[in-house]
């Protein structure tokens, strides 16, 4: 798990986000492999993770921003970002095309 990650807001055997589409992120991984392994860790932490607001967003990655509409990840060490627009109250997380 990456050092940035908190466990806090992940919640073993509750439905945690869910993000659409994984694809995009293997698309991406395609285009630049070298974040395949963040990407994937960003994946399986999200998918686990009960968030309500960018509070508890920052409580697992507390690196996350608010920018508008969108909540941006930094993915390996802030050299690529993933922008995201997160629906908390239906728990969905949709990763923006790029």
């Amino acid at each position: 798990m990456p050092s940035s990650v908190n466990e806090h807001a992940i919640c073993e055997g509750k439905d945690g986000m869910h993000v659409i589409s994984r694809k995009r992120l293997k698309e991406a991984a395609t285009r630049h492999p070298d974040i395949e392994p963040a990407l994937d860790a960003w994946f399986r932490i999200a998918k686990r993770s009960v968030w309500q607001d960018l509070v508890d967003v920052r409580k697992t990655f507390s690196t996350a921003d608010a920018v508008e509409k969108w909540t941006v990840f930094n993915i390996k060490g802030n050299r690529y970002r993933l922008i995201t627009e997160i629906n908390y109250k239906f728990r969905r997380v949709y990763i923006r095309s790029s």
